[in-house]
């Protein structure tokens, strides 16, 4: 993981947030364990409290869950969670800011990428 925090929120929210796009691009596997706090806390150089408050948002939101003894794993069905969660976010909060700014400046959606009959930078339509 990076260690490059953003001053907009807080870090616990940006950690939460970086285990969460591991769990969507399959880095740690429904059933596989998350590594520990203390070695998140000394790889990142930040407070252990920190660290279980990002682990606690995400057993909250039943992404991961916590194995008495064992440590945190990620929870079945993580991943299609977090996709739908995400999918979400973006139309309800991102896609309104990327429509008004292609509205702002006169784009039109042949001129997109990906937009119209043309393939997207990955390829895919």
């Amino acid at each position: 993981m990076q260690e490059n925090w953003n001053s907009r929120e807080p870090i616990y929210r940006q950690l939460r947030d970086r285990v969460a796009e591991r769990i969507i691009d399959g880095v740690w596997a429904e059933g596989e364990a998350v590594p520990s706090v203390r070695r998140i806390s000394h790889e990142l150089r930040i407070n252990p409290i920190t660290v279980s408050r990002a682990y606690q948002i995400l057993v909250d939101e039943q992404l991961l869950e916590m194995r008495r003894g064992l440590g945190m794993y990620v929870a079945a069905g993580a991943r299609e969670r977090l996709r739908e969660l995400e999918r979400n976010r973006f139309l309800e909060k991102e896609w309104p800011a990327v429509v008004e700014r292609i509205d702002r400046l006169g784009l039109k959606l042949d001129e997109l990428p990906g937009g119209a009959g043309k393939s997207s930078p990955t390829g895919k339509r």
